[in-house]
């Protein structure tokens, strides 16, 4: 297997395991998507750590095994490719990048793909397919725009060059920079507290940022409605209400 998942205390970690740098080849890319809709599915995974080992998060796709492919054979792919990623970013639970090393291309583009990214300090990020004559093909163009702005995210995509952990921080391209040893502990601590929390609630919040942020004003607002009446229906809803009148904030478990 190219990657793997491993549950523990509500967190399912989609590792991956294509030593030794996990270079995203078509293997890699179907796992992916397999993983994000097994940890969709499974009501054990309440949230998600996305997570390259130790020493790399993943340093993009599989470069020789991408210059064999013609045009017409990456027509074909690239929507796969897209697909496999979009299935990550679609996990209807909180995700969190666990980004140690290097993160580039399609490595930086899966980073995207989750709701928080922690970096180690010595972690390296960047869109380099401008230097292969190419640009990103796995959401790249679209996800780093909207998360850093048009102009950096130009900037990044234009020049192909690597952004440092510190750099990236300032940006908000990463969310937190920890000691490279830290990384994983606290991506999984992150994911954990959040495990506790109403699953429906977060599913909520997440799809109306989400859904949200790729249309106008008025259709979030709706959408935000709908999800904010709906959550009156459930069980996590009349738990937390009743805790907080009873107990004090902040004080609710959630099944």
């Amino acid at each position: 297997m190219t990657a793997n998942l491993e549950v523990r205390d509500g967190v399912g970690t989609i590792l991956l395991d294509r030593p030794p740098m996990n270079a995203l080849d078509v293997a890699t890319q179907d796992r992916l998507r397999e993983l994000a809709e097994e940890a969709t599915r499974r009501d054990d995974v309440r949230a998600v750590v996305l997570y390259g080992g130790e020493k790399v998060f993943a340093a993009g796709a599989d470069i020789k095994e991408m210059q064999a492919m013609d045009h017409t054979a990456m027509v074909v792919r690239s929507k796969a490719l897209q697909d496999s990623f979009t299935a990550v970013a679609r996990i209807p639970k909180p995700v969190v990048a666990a980004v140690t090393g290097y993160a580039l291309g399609g490595g930086c583009e899966l980073a995207l793909c989750a709701d928080f990214r922690i970096a180690a300090d010595n972690a390296k990020l960047g869109q380099p397919e401008i230097l292969l004559g190419l640009i990103p093909g796995a959401g790249g163009t679209q996800r780093l725009a909207r998360l850093i702005g048009p102009s950096r995210a130009k900037d990044l995509i234009f020049t192909g060059r690597h952004v440092r952990a510190e750099e990236a921080l300032s940006i908000g391209l990463v969310d937190r920079v920890v000691p490279a040893a830290e990384v994983y502990e606290q991506a999984h601590a992150w994911a954990a507290a959040l495990a506790k929390g109403p699953a429906l609630a977060l599913r909520a919040a997440k799809e109306s940022v989400d859904a949200g942020l790729e249309t106008d004003i008025d259709t979030g607002l709706t959408i935000e409605r709908n999800w904010f009446a709906g959550l009156f229906a459930t069980e996590d809803r009349e738990r937390g209400m009743r805790s907080f009148v009873e107990e004090g904030p902040g004080k609710a478990k959630f099944l």
